[in-house]
């Protein structure tokens, strides 16, 4: 049997007794088309190669038990924020604050009988983007299946930020979220996610970022270790437009979080960063495409990881400057700190030039904590446990260092920090 057969024999599987959502019918049924056409991802394909795609291919999410966090303060917890609550992937109301927010209309993707013009020409639209030269087929399988979501039209200056909090209850929980943001001329929002959302999570968010618009997005993705999840972002930047995306992740079965992002406007910039640590049964991979499509635009691909006994870091990260895109200013820097000799960082860094007035530059390193630094500080009476705390923060800078909101950043330092103290080496 050929490969060919085999992939959409497993798709018929996974798809066997799902139905495309009311609401949005078009979109859908062109995303079962691109699903089809593609079938699921596997191992073979060059973006998969790193990681096995099989857990979330399943037909059934595996169990994954709930981590209890009831003892701990929510991370941005002391930030003034309107409260979105999804609980194993379903809207959960009486959780949730009132969907108002001066300069900010929210609304559901539950309640897309009759959507707005704006949700029919957004939703689907930056995926169906993103599938090439690369294929997405998990984000196809997302516009046309997921039932929920929330879809935000910024009209002003959002006064606080909208956080999506993620609550996984049930073991096996498998869950599809697709969020759809657009942000007019001159606008600005900041979003928060937290939390691990379920025991399987497949997640598209769609975001639209007009001229001169400011968007930022940060995002803890949950302490529960058997989770698994595949996230996506797709932008599309005007001219003067701001992006900024920052994920924690600590923990987690299989994380795969993937960016594509497009700088179609003059004079944009698109900065996406990520910390991660690990611990064991760990997977992590942060797969990021970046286009630049206009003049004098400017990215940052900024992506630390610590790992030890035996986990396994992954960075596919490219930067493809199109014909005319002059004045570009593309950086990208993957590193991994390896706490022992069984973990693993694999990378994949790439540059794709075709104009010759850039400024484009990638590097990834690996390696161990400088013993030299480690030596400094034993001499000067710090324990060994702080003092390789210390250096592993520090590691970690770079990317806190993307986060512009400097409460925000410190409340990531000290969730860092805990996590340091619960795996002491």
């Amino acid at each position: 049997m050929g490969l060919v057969q085999v992939r959409q024999d497993q798709l018929a599987a996974r798809l066997a007794g799902m139905t495309l959502p009311k609401g949005l019918e078009a979109a859908r049924a062109q995303a079962l088309a691109r699903l089809h056409a593609m079938g699921l991802p596997g191992k073979r394909d060059e973006y998969w190669r790193y990681t096995d795609p099989a857990s979330l291919n399943d037909n059934a999410a595996t169990s994954a038990v709930a981590f209890d966090a009831s003892d701990e303060t929510p991370i941005f917890g002391a930030i003034d924020q309107l409260k979105l609550v999804f609980v194993d992937g379903e809207f959960d109301a009486d959780a949730s604050d009132d969907l108002k927010l001066a300069g900010v209309e929210i609304s559901r993707l539950v309640e897309t009988a009759t959507p707005a013009t704006w949700i029919a020409e957004l939703f689907g639209t930056l995926e169906a983007r993103g599938q090439k030269p690369v294929a997405r087929p998990l984000a196809a399988m997302n516009t046309a299946f997921a039932c929920d979501g929330v879809l935000i039209r910024v009209t002003g200056k959002a006064t606080k930020p909208v956080s999506l909090i993620y609550v996984h209850k049930s073991e096996n929980s498998d869950a599809m979220l697709h969020h759809c943001i657009k942000l007019e001329t001159g606008t600005s929002l900041t979003v928060l996610e937290s939390g691990p959302a379920a025991a399987r999570l497949n997640k598209v968010m769609e975001v639209e970022v007009g001229v001169g618009a400011r968007f930022h997005h940060i995002r803890a993705q949950g302490r529960d270790h058997g989770r698994r999840a595949v996230t996506h972002i797709f932008a599309r930047l005007a001219s003067k437009a701001l992006f900024k995306s920052f994920t924690l992740t600590a923990n987690g079965m299989l994380t795969r979080n993937e960016a594509v992002i497009e700088l179609a406007g003059d004079d944009a910039v698109a900065h996406v960063a990520g910390a991660a640590m690990g611990d064991g049964a760990f997977h992590h991979d942060d797969t990021v495409f970046i286009t630049h499509d206009a003049l004098r635009c400017e990215s940052r691909q900024v992506f630390k990881k610590v790992l030890k006994n035996a986990a396994v870091g992954v960075f596919q990260g490219k930067i493809l400057v199109k014909p005319g895109a002059q004045k570009t200013d593309g950086y990208q820097i993957s590193q991994a700190l390896l706490l022992d000799g069984d973990s693993q960082f694999l990378a994949k860094p790439e540059l794709e030039i075709y104009a010759d007035d850039v400024k484009c530059s990638h590097g990834s390193t690996s390696g161990a904590i400088d013993d030299t630094a480690l030596f400094y500080l034993r001499s000067r009476g710090v324990p060994k446990a702080a003092a390789q705390s210390l250096l592993v923060l520090a590691f970690l800078t770079q990317a806190i260092e993307e986060i512009d909101d400097e409460a925000i950043a410190e409340d990531i330092r000290s969730r860092l920090e805990g996590w340091l103290a619960r795996h002491d080496r």
